[in-house]
């Protein structure tokens, strides 16, 4: 795969990924009280969808690396295994949410319901997205591979989900901000990821136009 056709793949899977969040974020905030399972089984799939788009840009954004420049295709790994399992521990907490909507006779919260859901996409999710941004931004600064306010934002954006890493002492109420399930550790940070991997897939995307096919085909 040559460098163009790999930043507009990786781009439009961000792009793709970041819409899907984007959209999903607010079906958590319709309901005061257990939503119905409509609502839950909406909001899941379009997470999954989204997660999916993210397993296709972090193994876009390896391809970068190793194709600009090898000596840092070990940041590419990085980045593409923590992303990876970040993945992979939301979709485990997506069907354990999920499943229990669709097992239980009466509408439930399962972001209170569904108990080792909140770690799992609360502390262990900031983590392990702390890894992955800070790869991410090492990677674009070091290999000049796309804007640097990406790099310089992914470092602010790894602070931020660092910050709120302890949030598992402070209990399990969606209401309070910094509760292990709070709205401040999953949806405002859900929300900052879905509009900065937005700016991001849209200026990937965006750099295939400032390649020339024969500066690709050199890399």
């Amino acid at each position: 795969m040559n460098d163009i056709i790999a930043r507009r793949l990786t781009g439009l899977a961000g792009i793709a990924a970041a819409v899907c969040f984007i959209i999903e974020v607010p079906l958590y905030f319709l309901y005061s009280g257990p939503p119905p399972d409509a609502n839950v089984l909406t909001r899941l799939l379009i997470g999954i969808v989204a997660l999916a788009g993210l397993i296709l840009f972090v193994t876009g954004f390896r391809e970068l690396i190793k194709q600009v420049n090898p000596a840092y295709e070990w940041v590419g790994t990085v980045a593409f295994a923590t992303g990876l399992v970040y993945a992979t521990v939301t979709l485990v907490s997506s069907g354990l949410e999920a499943g229990a909507v669709i097992a239980a006779d009466h509408p439930i919260d399962p972001t209170i319901t569904v108990s080792g859901t909140y770690i799992l996409y609360g502390s262990i999710g900031r983590l392990l997205l702390a890894l992955f941004l800070t790869a991410l931004g090492y990677g674009v600064t070091r290999a000049d591979l796309l804007p640097r306010w990406i790099g310089r934002s992914a470092y602010a954006l790894a602070a931020v989900n660092l910050a709120f890493v302890p949030s598992l002492f402070f209990g399990n109420t969606p209401a309070h901000f910094y509760a292990a399930n709070g709205w401040g550790s999953t949806a405002l940070m859900g929300a900052l990821l879905s509009y900065w991997l937005l700016a991001v897939g849209i200026s990937t995307y965006r750099s295939a136009r400032r390649r020339t096919p024969a500066h690709a085909s050199v890399l």
